[in-house]
Formats: structure tokens, C-alpha cells, sequence
């Protein structure tokens, strides 16, 4: 049996937060097939003396949506293991 997980990431130029438009966001939402979901946030501030390349400021804004999004994911896991086990679970990046 396979489960199909699906991950889509927005990004989002941050222009409003900032006054001189440095700011890329990305919100990376994980929908299993079960339904579940979760969410991770990211940001990108280009420094003003960099030459504008926004894929650069995207890519650093999905990466860090993509880790936290990863940490909440190894949460829930070890929440999910700890609420079996009946006792305290970490689990390891």
C-alpha cells in the first residue's frame, strides 16, 4: 500500500512587513493522506548592499519553512511514540 504525503510551500514577497521590500516569506503546509496537517513558517531578508535576486531570497525562505516544518513533524512523532510508550520519547534530528 502507498500513501501519497503532499507539500506545498507558498512564498510570498514580505514587501508590507519591511519598508524597503527585503523580505521573502514561505508558509510550507504537510497534508498527509490521513488528513493531518502541519505547518512551518520561514523568512528571507535580503541584505540592502546584495544585488536582488529574488529566487535566492525563495529558496532561503522554503528552507527555513521546510526545517521548521520538519521539527513540528519530529514533534508530533515522538508526542505520537511517548503517548504509547507512556513515557517521555525524544527523538534525534
Amino acid at each position: 500500500m502507498t500513501h501519497t504525503w503532499n507539500v506545498v510551500i507558498h512564498l510570498f514577497d514580505a514587501d508590507d512587513l519591511v519598508r524597503d521590500g527585503r523580505l521573502t516569506g514561505a508558509h510550507a503546509v504537510l497534508t498527509t493522506s490521513a488528513g493531518t496537517s502541519l505547518e512551518g513558517y520561514g523568512r528571507a531578508r535580503r541584505n540592502p548592499e546584495d544585488a536582488a535576486v529574488p529566487e535566492i531570497g525563495e529558496e532561503l525562505a522554503a528552507a527555513r519553512a521546510l526545517r521548521e516544518l520538519a521539527d513540528r513533524l519530529l514533534r508530533a512523532t515522538s508526542d505520537d511514540i511517548a503517548e504509547i510508550e507512556h513515557r517521555p520519547v525524544h527523538l534525534q534530528r
